[in-house]
């Protein structure tokens, strides 16, 4: 079974990283946090950067966000580390057997209830912010 990136809850450990201590958030202290390799930080770094929600400077270390934690909810989050392919957080096998009437059925029967699964997921995320969720770190 194919899960959701990792990336996800990458970004997520940073950025709530970024709004708690902004001032020491290098990537090696990100990597260190998150116990990952700094390269996968800077790739993440590079996607919350093209979507808008972090500054980083690069040489001196550090980063910043660019909405307030309020204003940054996890679905934006999601969305910027392209954490599955749209509206592919579940795929159906391929080919499945045409002469069987279940084989024949199954895609288009299931495919509705997984489209609305994965909006009902990302209504949930819509609702949650960064600052909600750092805020029950203390």
């Amino acid at each position: 079974m194919k899960q959701i990136s990792t990336r996800f809850s990458i970004a997520v450990h940073t950025l709530s990283l970024i709004a708690a201590i902004p001032n020491e958030c290098t990537g090696d202290f990100i990597a260190s946090s998150v116990n990952t390799n700094p390269v996968i930080i800077r790739r993440i770094m590079g996607m919350l950067k093209k979507a808008g929600l972090v500054d980083v400077r690069p040489g001196v270390g550090g980063a910043s966000l660019l909405k307030d934690p309020d204003q940054i909810t996890l679905l934006d989050i999601y969305r910027a580390v392209n954490a599955t392919e749209e509206n592919q957080l579940f795929r159906i096998h391929e080919k499945p057997n045409l002469n069987c009437p279940v084989g024949r059925n199954i895609e288009m029967a299931l495919q509705v209830e997984l489209r609305d699964a994965q909006l009902a997921m990302e209504q949930r995320l819509a609702q949650t912010t960064l600052g909600h969720l750092t805020g029950k770190f203390k």
